[in-house]
C-alpha cells in the first residue's frame, strides 16, 4: 500500500506534519464531518488549528485526495477518504462505499441513449439509503 507520503507528493502537496496526521485521521475514519476530523486530529496533536484544519481539507478536495458527499437523511456533509467515482450506500449515520463500474456504465449508456452529451460528465455517483424504520416496523 502506497505510504501516506507518497500519496500526497503524488497529488502535488508538500508533506508536511499536519498533513500527514490528517489525511491518516481520514484513513481511519473513511467518511467523517469536519467536526469529527477536528477532534481526531486536535487529539493527536492539539497545536493544529481548526482554520489549518480547514485549508487542508479544501486542498486534499482541490487536489483529490478527498471528495465530498452529502448525507441525505442527516443533512450533513462528510469527507470521504475515496476520491475515484464511486457510490454510497446511507444506513442510519453510516456511510458505506458502493464500487460498481457496471451500474456506473449503465447510467452513462442510458443517459447517451437519451440524448444527453456524456461527454461533459465527470462523475456519476447513486446514493442508496436503506430505511431502518420501515425494516424494524415489519417485523
Amino acid at each position: 500500500m502506497e505510504s501516506t507520503n507518497n500519496r500526497i507528493k503524488a497529488a502535488g502537496l508538500k508533506v508536511t506534519l499536519q498533513r500527514k496526521i490528517l489525511y491518516e485521521t481520514m484513513l481511519e475514519l473513511r467518511h467523517a464531518t469536519v467536526e469529527e476530523i477536528i477532534n481526531h486530529v486536535q487529539a493527536k496533536d492539539s497545536a493544529i488549528t481548526v482554520s489549518t484544519i480547514y485549508r487542508i481539507l479544501d486542498s486534499f478536495c482541490q487536489a483529490h485526495l478527498l471528495s465530498l458527499v452529502f448525507h441525505p437523511d442527516l443533512g450533513k456533509k462528510y469527507y470521504d477518504i475515496t476520491p475515484t467515482g464511486h457510490h454510497h450506500v446511507f444506513e442510519g449515520k453510516r456511510i458505506v462505499d458502493y464500487m460498481d463500474d457496471k451500474l456506473t456504465e449503465m447510467i452513462r449508456q442510458y443517459l447517451k441513449e437519451n440524448h444527453f452529451t456524456t461527454t461533459n460528465i465527470d462523475d456519476i455517483q447513486v446514493q442508496i439509503t436503506i430505511n431502518n424504520s420501515k425494516l424494524n416496523s415489519k417485523k
